[in-house]
Parts: C-alpha cells; sequence; structure tokens
C-alpha cells in the first residue's frame, strides 16, 4: 500500500466522469427486453455514443433552466439528484432511482423488477456459505434485488464481495460502511447499481473460496484491493459514494467493461484515482472535476494506464476538459481527446472549474434520513 505521505490528500469528484470501453464480447448492438417499469432492460454495449451524448447534455440543459426558473423545491441543476431528491417521501419510492441515470450508464436498472431485500446482519463470517440477512446473501441470488439496510452498519468483509446481475446497493437511510477488509467486485454480470456507500481502507485479499451465485463457489487468487473493481461488466452505475484510502484503485474498470457512469462520488487519500486499461481500449471524458496532488512529486499524476506499453494507450481516447487541477496535479490525455461525442456525456459541460467547489457539495454519500428531504 502506498504510504501515507504520498496518497492524495484530497480528491474531490464530481458531475459525471463517463467511461466507455468496447471489445471482449461486449460489442454490437444492445439486447432489449420489455419490463413493468419505466425503462427497458438492456444488455450489451453502448450502440450510439453520439446519441447518448446528446441525451446528457440535454438532461443537463433542462436541469439547469427548471432551476434557473423555480421549477422544483430542491433544483440542484443536476439531472440525476433532481430526478429523485425534491420531496421527504424518497424512501417510499426508492427505485425511482432507477430511471434517473444519464450517460453511457443509464440503462444500468439494478434491481429495480425485483422485491426488496432488507440487510440487517453486517456479518461476513463464511463467504461460501453466508446468513440470510447478510449483504453477501443479497448480492450472489439470482434475482434482480433491490437491497436496503435495516439500520446505521460497518461491514467488513473477509473476501471480495462478488455481485451478480441485476442488483441496486441501496446506502440511502442508513449510514452503512463497507471497510477495513475486501470490498466491491463486478465480474462479468450486468445492471449493477451501487449507491450510497462509504467504502474504504479496502484490502488485498484472496486464496480462498468465495461464493458468487446459489449455485456455484470456486477458488479466488488475490484481489488488488480496489474500492469497486469492474471487470468484463456492462451497464453499471456508481453514484453517491464516498470512497477513500483503497490498497489499489478507488474504481478500477478494466477487462473490456462497458456502458458505465461513474456520478456524485467524493474521492479521497489516494494516489491513483482511476485505473483503467488492459486491452480494453476505455474511453474516459472528465469534466469539471477537482484534483488536488499530494507534495510528494512522484505522485501528481491523475491517470494511470495499468500494464500498458505507450505504443498501444496513447490512441486511447483519455480527455480532460474543464477539470480544476492543483498542486501540481496534472492529466495526461491521449487519442483524439477533442471528441465531441465525449466532450458532450458530461454533466457540468457548461459549468467553469472555479465552480466546481459549490457544484460539487453534495458530493459522496448523502445523510439521507427517511420522512426528511434527503
Amino acid at each position: 500500500m502506498v504510504e501515507e505521505s504520498m496518497r492524495w490528500s484530497r480528491l474531490l469528484v464530481l458531475g459525471l466522469l463517463v467511461l466507455v470501453a468496447g471489445g471482449l464480447g461486449w460489442l454490437g448492438c444492445d439486447s432489449i427486453s420489455t419490463s413493468s417499469f419505466g425503462r427497458e432492460v438492456v444488455v450489451g454495449a453502448v450502440d450510439d455514443p453520439e446519441l447518448v451524448a446528446n441525451e446528457v447534455h440535454m438532461a443537463i440543459s433542462n436541469s439547469t433552466a427548471r432551476r434557473a426558473l423555480g421549477y422544483l423545491s430542491c433544483g440542484t441543476g443536476n439531472p440525476i439528484d433532481d430526478c429523485w431528491r425534491c420531496g421527504p417521501e424518497w424512501h417510499l419510492h426508492r427505485k425511482r432511482l432507477a430511471d434517473c441515470g444519464i450517460g453511457f450508464g443509464r440503462n444500468a436498472i439494478g434491481g429495480r423488477d425485483g422485491r426488496y431485500y432488507v440487510v440487517s446482519d453486517p456479518g461476513d463470517d463464511d463467504p461460501v456459505n453466508p446468513r440470510t440477512g447478510t449483504l453477501r446473501h443479497a448480492v450472489i441470488q439470482d434475482e434482480p434485488l433491490w437491497i436496503v439496510f435495516k439500520r446505521d452498519m460497518v461491514i467488513t468483509l473477509k473476501q471480495e464481495l462478488i455481485m451478480n446481475s441485476f442488483k441496486t446497493i441501496d446506502g440511502r437511510g442508513a449510514n452503512v460502511h463497507i471497510a477495513n477488509g475486501a470490498c466491491i467486485t463486478i465480474q462479468f454480470v450486468t445492471n449493477v447499481i451501487i449507491h450510497g456507500l462509504h467504502i474504504h481502507d479496502c484490502k488485498p485479499t484472496g486464496n480462498a473460496m468465495v461464493r458468487s451465485s446459489p449455485s456455484h463457489y470456486g477458488w479466488r487468487t488475490m484481489a488488488d484491493g480496489d474500492g469497486v473493481s469492474i471487470f468484463g461488466a456492462s451497464h453499471i452505475w456508481v453514484d453517491h459514494n464516498s470512497l477513500s484510502n483503497c490498497a489499489d484503485g478507488l474504481v478500477d474498470a478494466v477487462m473490456g467493461s462497458t456502458a458505465i457512469t461513474i456520478s456524485n462520488n467524493h474521492f479521497t487519500h489516494h494516489n491513483e484515482m482511476y485505473a483503467i486499461g488492459g486491452s480494453a481500449d476505455p474511453t474516459i471524458n472528465s469534466q469539471g472535476n477537482r484534483y488536488l496532488a499530494p507534495t510528494n512529486p512522484f505522485a501528481k499524476e491523475v491517470t494511470k494506464r495499468v500494464d500498458t506499453d505507450s505504443n498501444k494507450w496513447k490512441s486511447w481516447n483519455w480527455r480532460s476538459e474543464g477539470d480544476l487541477l492543483l498542486n501540481g496535479a496534472y492529466f495526461t490525455p491521449s487519442g483524439a481527446g477533442a471528441s465531441a461525442s465525449y466532450a458532450k456525456a458530461s454533466s457540468l459541460g457548461a459549468k467553469s472549474s472555479s465552480m466546481v467547489g459549490s457544484i460539487t457539495s453534495d458530493a459522496g454519500a448523502l445523510g439521507c434520513r427517511k420522512r426528511s428531504q434527503c
């Protein structure tokens, strides 16, 4: 683990950092099925990035205009938050969140079409045979589930929390920490939403048996200690979480992961924010974010290409626009960089980086309580 003095003293990321990666089984058109809720179920890669970018731009413009006109009592200009935060009865309509995503992960419905599962037990005694009521027991189920928490809790995982498809982990209404152990792995699955968690002090674990579904468990090699590891997965939305102090990346999206939105999160105390790379040729649009580098002169770079020669990653489209880079922090762009499609896919496209402080005041996990406006 990197020494504390080498970590970011503060790394605040808000708005939208939208990620797209093609290839490795996720290329081609979306596969769509019907649903009884607002949005159709989509599995597969983003088919038209230009269309998605235009939709994001329109959503932001509309939300900002409504705020200026006073149409919403809690209008923030953030189209995601304005979609669900404006009333004290949000807890009676939790699944509305699934229809509030924008960007490339906008079709991630999580467990919207399933029942609620209430986590009442913070324990993780047996990663192969988890007890009913634990978070691990919830996330491995085959059915869609919207997972909530009975009370405040700190969950220290013995091994990676390996998620199954069509799950939402919704920490709103409780102060939930996943800390001081293994953290979250989203591997070869689809339609996952992670919202409202404190994820920190994640450690390398592995060389152990871990269950990934009711019918399967297997041997896991050593994990790096990422906060959220996204590996060969699609339609993932990570929103309003607070992440810090992980042994490796805070959010790590690799191996052809695609259709991902990372929004409204608060990232602190780490020397790398995202470890995205491999052969997946990911596209990153970073806009309107705040990066504060540590004093260590060798820990100033925001970006990281994982185990890849520069001759390969120089064609990857990594772009920074309107970011606030402090204390010598720098973003290494590559590829086309100026692609209009990806430049539009940002929640802060029309905002100056000098406004980031006020715009991002609600970064990270929110202190939501039932019967109060969140």
